[in-house]
């Protein structure tokens, strides 16, 4: 794996030497005014982009198209459009495929960057007498994705996103993976090309971790996602394929250490549950009143006894009266609530404080009626039972209460 980064950080470092060694078979790509104000920038978009870098046989030319056109489009680089578009063209980029990326790209580049691209390859189309009967969509339903991962995929995002901006959540979930990424435009590899090409071209490293390890998993190798960076130095600037280099090396690390670790009893002994990794459900009736959202949930196996589970609770929503046998530990982490045991009074919790519900209380929790309110929640087993719920919290036993100024 380092001879694979020493590769591809040696492909970023041209050293002046290199660059005036010119190979006088070259063909001239660059542009006649190029060559007229700028000969040395000629001579490397001759002799070192075209003649050697779209050339190397680490990408494919139809590769190097679809990471090109998509730098291109994220850039919003109109005017080099059209020649890279009939370039990718003849690289056997399809025309639909060529309109799925640009469709892909709203998404991950904005649409103003999309409809300045639609504008060019209506031209290129035109141009090249491509009709619409090879635009249209293929007549193939969504493509299959796997349950389980995708599962966990929502459920991470729901966890991070859903609290802050539910709207965009739900967009993210409903949208943009469960529909664009299932489209039969693009196979899922070249998806995840378009999306890695263009998150490094943007300087958006924070998602490309994420990206890297999809696109492994949608059949890139390690060796084409290096060389697409390498690509990209030249398409997107030195600084951004250098920034993506450190992030790319982590996910391969890690990839290859999950390959060869030995499933030895010690490694087995410690288990990280990854925040979002668990599914999301929804808390039913009667145990719950309201919106409800459970995630992070974990059960400890014998003899170990303790479980939990993050609570997310929206405005007016609340458990059902119940209590614990071994009790229970409340860390509220997000907005206000409201907490009861029988017969005592509703008593407001906040970011940061913790409750400790005694055995075989009876009470309830939840959010306020002004304030969503997200707690995690600890309780142990008894003989296999953790919870005893009993009758839901009637709305006149909830409804009462009055925010005082400076309360929840």
């Amino acid at each position: 794996m380092i001879s694979l980064f020493a590769a591809t950080l040696a492909a970023l470092s041209f050293t002046s030497a290199q660059a005036q060694e010119r190979r006088p078979s070259a063909p001239q790509v660059a542009p006649p005014e190029v060559r007229a104000v700028a000969p040395a920038l000629a001579a490397y978009t001759d002799e070192v982009l075209f003649d050697d870098l779209w050339k190397r046989a680490e990408l494919s030319p139809r590769d190097r198209s679809i990471v090109t056109v998509a730098a291109l489009v994220a850039g919003t680089h109109v005017r080099q459009m059209t020649g890279h578009f009939n370039r990718a063209l003849d690289n056997g980029v399809k025309p639909r495929e060529l309109i799925g990326i640009i469709t892909h790209l709203a998404f991950y580049s904005g649409w103003p960057n999309a409809m300045s691209a639609v504008s060019v390859a209506k031209d290129v189309f035109a141009q090249r007498g491509i009709g619409v009967d090879q635009l249209s969509a293929s007549a193939t339903g969504l493509l299959a994705l796997d349950a389980a991962s995708e599962a966990q995929r929502a459920a991470a995002v729901q966890g991070t996103v859903g609290p802050v901006a539910p709207a965009l959540a739900q967009y993210t979930n409903a949208t943009l993976f469960g529909d664009l990424w299932r489209q039969p435009d693009l196979a899922p590899r070249d998806r995840s090309l378009v999306t890695i090409a263009a998150l490094i071209a943007s300087g958006q490293v924070d998602q490309l971790k994420f990206h890297i390890g999809r696109g492994m998993e949608n059949g890139l190798s390690s060796i084409q996602i290096s060389e697409t960076i390498t690509h990209l130095a030249f398409y997107a600037g030195w600084p951004r394929a250098m920034s993506a280099v450190p992030v790319a090396k982590a996910v391969f690390e890690a990839q290859a250490a999950s390959e060869t670790r030995p499933a030895t009893e010690k490694d087995a002994a410690l288990e990280i549950l990854r925040g979002g990794s668990m599914p999301l459900s929804m808390g039913t009736t009667p145990n719950f009143t309201g919106t409800v959202r459970v995630a992070s949930r974990f059960q400890r196996n014998d003899p170990a006894r303790v479980g939990g589970e993050t609570v997310s609770f929206e405005p007016g929503a609340r458990t059902a009266w119940h209590s614990h046998p071994l009790g229970q530990t409340l860390i509220v982490t997000s907005g206000c609530g409201w907490v009861q045991r029988e017969g005592g009074p509703i008593e407001d919790i906040r970011l940061g404080d913790v409750v400790l519900i005694p055995p075989n209380v009876k009470h309830w929790h939840g959010a306020t009626n002004s304030s969503a309110m997200t707690h995690i929640a600890i309780v142990e087993a008894l003989n296999g039972k953790s919870t005893d719920w009993m009758e839901p919290v009637s709305d006149a036993q909830y409804g009462p209460v009055i925010k005082a100024p400076g309360k929840c």
